[in-house]
């Protein structure tokens, strides 16, 4: 890093770099970025020898590329993201091999891509990312983004593929087409699937009620 720039500083600089890039077309906004950020320090607590610089930089800079990719203007926002994160980090004179540790969080980060995460920082990354897609704030995110896109709350005539295409059905079907199948015991960090278990059962106990309300009977 630069001549005294302390790590505290460079993350608050990345921080505002970064806030521009993220614009709340339905559950991607910075707020999104802030729960995984406080979500992977809690995780790294009970982890040993994590580095907080790699974890809290990849957090920041993870989906950066989120909204070129919407705009069709890249193919994956994890591998475009990794490009601008390298980008901002060179500018802030950070040391070259911890963005390359960077870059592997953020490229890796991606479940549905089926990457493996191999560093205790990248598993980390992975975890917090993706306990964003279960529990209450998942459930508030999937109905807020249909919402956004005109896409319906339910249709009991409409079946769930069994394959997942993007988030272009009914809400209540994409819990079943991609959310359910982020099980708890696909989590690395023994925290993350502790946690993981409570939100994905929270989901279970929240499409029953849902269903049960639907058709009259509670």
């Amino acid at each position: 890093m630069a001549k005294n720039k302390t790590h505290l500083q460079l993350i608050e600089i990345i921080k505002e770099k970064v806030k521009p890039y993220y614009k709340d077309l339905g559950g991607h906004g910075f707020d999104h970025i802030e729960r995984v950020y406080n979500l992977a320090l809690t995780l790294a607590k009970n982890e040993n020898d994590v580095d907080l610089d790699i974890i809290k930089l990849s957090c920041l800079l993870h989906d950066v590329a989120r909204l070129k990719e919407d705009n069709k203007e890249c193919l994956d926002h994890s591998e475009e993201g990794a490009k601008i994160a390298q980008k901002m980090l060179e500018e802030e004179d950070f040391p070259q091999d911890k963005i390359d540790h960077v870059k592997e969080c953020i490229i890796t980060h991606r479940y549905s891509k089926n990457r493996k995460p191999k560093t205790k920082e990248a598993k980390i990354l992975q975890d917090a990312d993706n306990l964003e897609a279960l529990g209450a704030i998942c459930i508030a995110r999937v109905f807020m983004y249909n919402g956004f896109h005109r896409l319906p709350m339910y249709n009991p005539n409409i079946e769930p593929d069994k394959e997942y295409h993007g988030q272009e059905t009914t809400a209540i079907n994409h819990f079943y087409e991609k959310i359910l199948k982020i099980k708890p015991e696909t989590f690395h960090t023994t925290l993350a699937k502790k946690i993981a278990k409570e939100r994905y059962n929270f989901i279970i106990t929240f499409l029953e009620q849902f269903k049960a309300e639907w058709e009259g009977k509670k």
